[in-house]
This record gives C-alpha cells, structure tokens and sequence, in this order.
C-alpha cells in the first residue's frame, strides 16, 4: 500500500501526517503503521504518527499515535504542526479556527506572512489537577504538588498536572544533571499512574524562565513537548517558583517555547513549526 505523507516537526519533535481529508487508512492497521513510519531504520523516522482528519465538531480534527503503536490524546507540538499544515493546504481559511482532539477542541490562531505560517499559538485549555483527573493513585480530589515520590531508593517530589494528557512534574537545581535516562521509563510506568505518564524534569533558571527535558509517554526521550511544557509552567506557579499571568519561556532541547497560565486558568502555548519532508510511505 502506497500512503502519501507529510513529515514535521515542532522544535525537534518530529511526526508523520497523513491527510485523511485526501486519502484513507484502515482503522486496524494504524497502530502497526504508526511503528513502521517511526522506526528511523526501516521507516521514516520520527516521535510517532499524527492524523489530520475532517471533523464534525470544529475546522479539523487530530489523532495523535506515539511510536510504540498507543494512541494518545493530545500533543501541543503536534497541535501547531497540524495548524500550519491545515492553513497551508487550504482545509481552513481563517487564522483563528479550532483542533478536535481526543482530548477536547482547542482554539488556535496561525501568524501569516506570504501565506506561510511562521508561529502559532495555541489555547491549550485549563489543567486539570485533581488526582482522578491526571489520572494518579489516591485520593480523587485530592491535588497533587510537591508531593514525596519513592523512586528505588530515591525520593523526589512530584507535582502532577493533566494538560489532556498526563504529566508528573520534577524540579531539579541542574537540568543537565536530570536522571532522565534512568528515571523516564521507570516512572513512565509506575503503577500509581495507571495509564502511564508523560515524565519532566525542570530546572528554574529565573521567574520568567524554565529549563526542560522529556521523557514521553509511548516515546521516550523526545526533543520537546508542548504540553509537558505547558504542564511544567503550571507546576513551577503551583510550586510558588514562578508568577501566574506571566508569559514564561521555556527552554526544550529543540528550541523556546512562549507559555502563560492566564488568570481565567488557560494555558496559552505560541511557538513554530516546519516542514521536513513530503512523499510516499511504502506500507507492507
């Protein structure tokens, strides 16, 4: 089967898109497709499989598969890719229009020069932190900030925030001495976080800067991700590191991201996206 493709990537943090408002792929064969783009020796290469699809509930809709073949809810690095392309191509026609995820619909507006899209911001909503709605073991309500997290014969403290996905926040004093190679698949999978958990470590450089590294849910180490950045603002506010109603810049190993937690309680995210590659995936 021959499935044309579009490759971008967002700081770094590449996918494979398809545009089901041109072509189709069986429901059944996603997962396994979604493997084979990722694997950077016999497919593509890239963080994973994202989906542009027509929507009956706003402009576009987007599906998001991590390389490991799971299906995920929301991707902010994904989110501004699939704005840029969706300008690009024509499937909208206005610069403010909306993104159905499996997580919710979100509001989102593209900057144009030329009718190339140079930066987007997204509004990614409010985060959820009741421990039901991460979701993390305990009680249902119950917040989740700073709390004493046992780790072998470690202990850290965990600040857990849902931005549509899962994310347990960790504050280190250097972000280059951040366990993430040992750490980020251990915790992924702890079982206090029962559908797994998208894992950042944070260094806070000043009150209007964070550091940042990832270890993504179904992907591991990636060089950005928009919501964990998102979730990393709100942790480092809830933890009294940083002003609310401030635009932070956050330093991701593929580049800045813009993010502000507003004082209505949404998280707003601006950055780019580019455009990698275009062709067609021999899929066997």
């Amino acid at each position: 089967m021959e499935i044309p493709f579009i490759k971008m990537h967002g700081l770094g943090n590449s996918y494979v898109y398809l545009d089901l408002f041109k072509s189709q792929v069986a429901e059944e064969l996603l997962s396994d497709l979604a493997q084979k783009v990722s694997n950077v020796n016999t497919g593509i290469g890239s963080d994973g499989l994202i989906l542009i699809h027509p929507s009956e509930e706003a402009d576009v809709g987007m599906r998001i598969f991590n390389k490991d073949g799971s299906e995920g809810k929301n991707c902010g690095n994904g989110l501004r890719c699939t704005a840029k392309y969706a300008y690009e191509a024509g499937l909208v026609k206005n610069r403010i229009f909306q993104i159905e995820t499996k997580s919710g619909n979100v509001d989102v507006e593209v900057m144009v020069h030329n009718e190339k899209v140079y930066e987007i911001t997204i509004n990614m909503g409010r985060p959820r932190l009741s421990r039901s709605s991460i979701p993390m073991v305990g009680e249902e309500l119950e917040t989740v900030v700073n709390e004493p997290f046992k780790v072998g014969n470690q202990v850290l403290y965990v600040t857990a925030v849902s931005m549509g996905n899962p994310h347990a926040v960790f504050f280190v004093d250097t972000i280059a001495e951040a366990p993430l190679n040992e750490l980020g698949e251990i915790i992924e999978r702890d079982p206090r976080f029962p559908e797994g958990v998208n894992v950042e470590f944070v260094e806070v450089v000043n009150d209007r800067e964070l550091n940042f590294r990832v270890w993504e849910r179904g992907s591991g180490i990636t060089m950005a991700c928009g919501t964990g950045a998102c979730a990393a603002v709100v942790a480092a506010t809830l933890n009294q590191l940083i002003p609310k109603n401030q635009t932070i810049r956050v330093h991701l190993d593929g580049g800045d991201l813009m993010v502000k937690w507003d004082q209505a309680g949404f998280v707003w995210m601006t950055g780019n996206a580019e455009v990698v590659a275009a062709g067609t995936f021999h899929y066997v």
